[in-house]
């Protein structure tokens, strides 16, 4: 693997994916590699249109500006003023499962949080990071949540 070669990591504003942010960030640092933060907006995305006013439907742009701002704060929360030097940030348009995979072609590390925004609590494991774990062109970090503080991890 190659220090030049990024390190993937998809975030789409819960808590698994600053999680997993935060550990694609120290993995980044120590193999001195750039870090890619990839967020995408499928078709259907209704947490992000959740969090625009309920009179209308969003135009791609405000989705797309709604899903940066909820980047910026997963960076926050995982990083604060302490963020990689080598990050880049992009909003990709296609099932989120699609994308990641395609972005694994050149990376040498994809990092998913174990489940997303959507689904069911009781899975294991979510849609997009099971399709990625099996399908990605590059080695795949499932990461689970923070346990509270004070708590064993999972």
């Amino acid at each position: 693997m190659s220090g030049d070669q990024r390190i993937v990591v998809g975030v789409d504003g819960s808590e698994f994916s600053t999680t997993a942010l935060r550990l694609a960030g120290r993995m980044a640092t120590s193999l001195n590699a750039p870090l890619e933060v990839v967020t995408c907006l499928g078709t259907s995305d209704f947490f992000l249109a959740s969090h625009l006013p309920e009179e209308r439907t969003p135009s791609a742009g405000e989705l797309e500006e709604t899903a940066k701002r909820l980047v910026e704060q997963s960076l926050e929360r995982a990083f604060g003023d302490s963020r990689p030097e080598r990050l880049t940030r992009q909003v990709k348009f296609g099932p989120p499962a699609k994308v990641l995979i395609d972005e694994s072609k050149d990376a040498q590390l994809l990092v998913v949080g174990r489940r997303g925004q959507g689904g069911f609590l009781a899975q294991v494991m979510g849609s997009v990071s099971g399709a990625c774990a099996a399908h990605a062109h590059c080695p795949v970090l499932v990461v689970g949540q923070d346990a509270p503080e004070g708590q064993p991890g999972e």
